[in-house]
């Protein structure tokens, strides 16, 4: 990751974060967990955040410490007060990012500085817009610590009002796509085993995989195969870690014993779902593009896509007849031609962009 030598590093206590990190607990029988927060103009929420994290630091043979990335967004001062004012300067790093370069940048920052010290024994990543419930942190070590094998594991959320959200997910896939096009139920039930977003049981399971907004990672992952891809902005970018991850042997589970409450949305406003349909932004689509056409190859990204304009285009005709065409995304089926690998102009790949931990 080039950008993140240019990132400014806020720390309250008056020394620097790498004497914090190197004189952290490191005793044979404590595990130390760094826990990173990418925020982008939601202070308020990123100090909830961390509120919730400090109860957890007083579980048995761990030490917790949170690394805060603001963005760019201008959060910092208002997080590095609330770190001043509740004494959290001995265990929350704030980082002020010199550039918003989306959450796999801001993450990847996070992580890098998570390693000043020596690699710990887990990064945490969680998003601004939740709060941990009691035991999350730990439960989700201890599953790790029992399955070596695991790469990544994920909580299980609930929705501010307590409800459940119990949804781990499948790889996207051309099946996936014409399914999301249609919005036709007989097809969806035929097809079940394609959907993306999995109804998951009580108990851990493994998945293809999980939301970003609360996801324990292994450092062999790391050193496997570096951290996010920065050329997704934003989406898509936890998908493409999970799938190269299980590439290269690490599987990822669900974990319901952990809890995470979840403000869905409040971190990119694009699935907030107070806000009803709206249109998506072009790193959506631009963050797609990428990931269809780095997992199956161009020749199959294409196809991918002209299945996808077609069966948009058919479920835009059905809704329009059973008088539902307010429901459908505005605009999708021009913005997803505009974005399709179908135009040579949008075949150019970068190479995977990432943190990579020193050998």
């Amino acid at each position: 990751m080039t950008a993140g030598a240019d990132a400014i590093f806020v720390h309250t206590s008056g020394h620097s974060a790498r004497d914090d990190l190197q004189s952290a607990d490191n005793h044979d029988d404590t595990l130390r967990i760094k826990v990173v927060i990418v925020t982008y103009k939601c202070a308020q929420l990123t100090i909830e955040c961390l509120r919730s994290v400090e109860t957890e630091r007083g579980a048995a043979s761990l030490s917790i410490q949170a690394i805060v990335v603001d963005n760019a967004s201008g959060d910092a001062l208002q997080i590095s007060q609330a770190v001043r004012d509740n004494d959290w300067s001995s265990w929350v790093t704030l980082i002020n990012a010199p550039i918003n370069g989306g959450f796999a940048y801001g993450n990847n920052l996070g992580i890098a500085h998570a390693y000043l010290g020596g690699a710990p024994a887990y990064i945490y990543l969680l998003n601004p817009d939740t709060q941990v419930r009691s035991g999350a942190i730990a439960a989700l070590v201890r599953f790790m610590e029992t399955h070596p094998n695991v790469g990544i594991s994920g909580s299980g959320f609930e929705n501010p009002d307590g409800s459940e959200w119990p949804i781990a997910f499948r790889f996207p896939t051309l099946v996936s796509e014409i399914i999301a096009g249609m919005e036709f139920g007989p097809l969806t039930r035929i097809l079940q085993r394609w959907v993306v977003a999995r109804e998951m049981p009580s108990v851990p399971q493994q998945t293809d995989w999980i939301c970003g907004a609360s996801m324990m990672i292994r450092p062999a992952v790391f050193a496997a195969i570096g951290g996010f891809d920065e050329n997704y902005f934003l989406y898509f970018e936890e998908t493409d870690l999970c799938y190269r991850a299980r590439q290269s042997g690490f599987p990822t589970w669900y974990v319901p014993e952990s809890r995470v409450m979840h403000i869905m949305g409040q971190s990119t406003q694009v699935t907030n779902l107070a806000g009803g349909t709206r249109r998506l932004p072009s790193y959506w689509f631009e963050s797609r593009r990428r990931y269809f056409a780095m997992t199956f190859g161009l020749t199959h990204a294409i196809a991918i896509d002209i299945a996808a304009l077609v069966a948009h285009s058919l479920g835009w005709l059905k809704r329009l007849l059973i008088g539902r065409r307010r429901h459908a995304v505005p605009y999708y089926i021009r913005d997803l031609l505009r974005h399709s690998t179908i135009f040579a102009k949008n075949r150019d790949l970068r190479a995977v962009r990432c943190f990579q931990p020193r050998r």
